[in-house]
């Protein structure tokens, strides 16, 4: 076989390498992918001259196959990459829709959210922290927070629903713990320490970089694993640091340097450029939302998502997190209180998001949850740690009612605390099933070391 010498007209070496930036750190990695990318062409030329010889050979005109083998061996190319990954994506089954999980800090007291009418069991026990009158009517003999006014349309649609007394075995009243084990899906020896979202991703199919998005300054513990999820604060943060004058270079020289290297990082690398030029383009304007909408307080999280999701970057599961509901003293339940105020922020946020998406809100879903509940007795003022607390969704799909899952009543207390009606791992998994419709073989690999049981919780 003829021996190819290559020559290429740069070497990060060379005195006119100074002509492509001005500061040489930039200068360099710039030579270097021109180099790269003369490389790649001529790797790529040899691949094909290589497929004429095992053509030649498949027509018997004298190549062995042997020859062919040992050529291609040593032949790492973009096309053959690119061919690949076309190939095992176009068999993916992609899921569509979205999911994403509002994760309330500190423990929310469920029962301030949500609680049974007229109760004996909770007028002796926290007099003081009863829902008012003003209460929206829930199904069951149930009753919803004034709080939550700004969801009422959704109430009323069939589009809102709650699930009491949620909790599972393996938490404690520690906020560390609890927090670790809601957003892994299991205990951290369980789960290798991976979130349950990451693992959800596994069932979804082939996606862009935005298909799993954490909105804050740190990725979440349930998107920590192995699908690169994307933690920010805001669609315009996502760019590259450095000056503005090299940035389309730069980003041009990192592409050519990650492009033919046969190395599972160079997809990696891709879908981030991928995620930079889609992030660059939503924010090249400053977004409007629909008529009528403000963001405000934990709002403004929404409204990158709503963002990124109008925008076409096909989020696929999302997080966003929210402080404050560590209501050991002045709990404040009914309107003006601490807690009714929270909850109230967090309402509205939501309406503001799905009147914003407008009928993209019907292939969304968002669920609410918290570490644990609380004490059913009042301290005083609040409520200490405890168990089975509440976990909210809100679906463009509609539910089977307002109150779901099973509620037995408060007469026998789990040491104080709300018995364990319905698993949480169990919510999480009919959440998620009813939005991607998943089998129950792809939700039971989410949490390891149970066994799934779906809810009903879709009509």
């Amino acid at each position: 076989m003829e021996k190819t010498v290559h020559t290429f007209p740069l070497h990060p070496e060379c005195p006119d390498v100074r002509r492509l930036a001005d500061n040489p750190a930039e200068a360099l990695l710039r030579a270097e992918a021109d180099i790269v990318a003369a490389e790649n062409a001529a790797e790529r030329d040899r691949y094909r001259r290589l497929e004429d010889l095992e053509e030649a050979q498949q027509d018997g005109r004298g190549v062995t196959r042997r020859t062919f083998v040992a050529g291609a061996a040593a032949t790492a190319t973009a096309l053959a990459t690119a061919q690949f990954v076309t190939t095992s994506a176009s068999f993916a089954a992609t899921k569509t829709g979205t999911l994403i999980h509002v994760f309330l800090y500190g423990g929310l007291d469920g029962l301030s959210l949500i609680a049974p009418s007229n109760d004996p069991v909770l007028a002796k026990a926290r007099p003081d922290l009863t829902l008012a009158e003003d209460s929206l009517a829930l199904g069951r003999n149930f009753k919803l927070t004034s709080a939550f006014k700004p969801l009422e349309p959704w109430l009323k649609s069939n589009q809102l629903g709650f699930v009491p007394a949620v909790s599972d075995e393996r938490l404690s009243r520690s906020h560390f713990q609890a927090a670790d084990a809601c957003n892994l899906g299991g205990l951290p020896g369980e789960t290798g320490g991976r979130g349950w979202l990451d693992s959800l991703v596994d069932a979804l199919g082939k996606g862009t970089a935005f298909r799993s998005v954490g909105i804050g300054s740190t990725l979440p513990r349930s998107l920590v694993g192995t699908n690169g999820a994307l933690s920010l604060n805001s669609v315009g943060s996502l760019r590259l640091n450095g000056d503005d004058k090299y940035r389309a270079a730069t980003e041009k020289a990192i592409k050519g340097l990650f492009t033919g290297i046969n190395h599972p990082v160079e997809e990696s690398v891709q879908d981030g450029l991928g995620a930079l030029a889609t992030a660059q383009r939503l924010a090249a304007k400053p977004y409007q939302p629909a008529e009528g909408v403000e963001y405000q307080g934990v709002g403004y999280a929404f409204q990158q998502l709503a963002q990124l999701i109008k925008g076409g970057a096909n989020v696929r599961v999302a997080t966003v997190g929210m402080g404050g509901y560590d209501t050991h003293e002045n709990q404040g339940t009914r309107e003006g209180g601490q807690l009714w105020r929270r909850l109230n922020e967090l309402a509205s946020a939501m309406a503001a998001f799905f009147t914003d998406l407008g009928d993209a809100a019907e292939n969304v879903t968002i669920m609410v949850s918290s570490e644990f509940g609380r004490r059913v007795a009042s301290n005083g003022g609040g409520t200490d740690h405890g168990h089975g607390g509440v976990i909210t969704v809100l679906s463009g799909r509609k539910l089977a009612g307002s109150l779901l899952g099973t509620w037995n009543g408060l007469s026998d207390l789990d040491s104080g605390d709300v018995p364990e009606y319905n698993n949480m791992f169990n919510v999480y998994g009919s959440v998620a099933q009813g939005r991607f419709g998943l089998t129950n073989a792809e939700v039971d690999k989410i949490f390891p070391r149970m066994k799934y049981t779906p809810m009903k919780l879709y009509a």
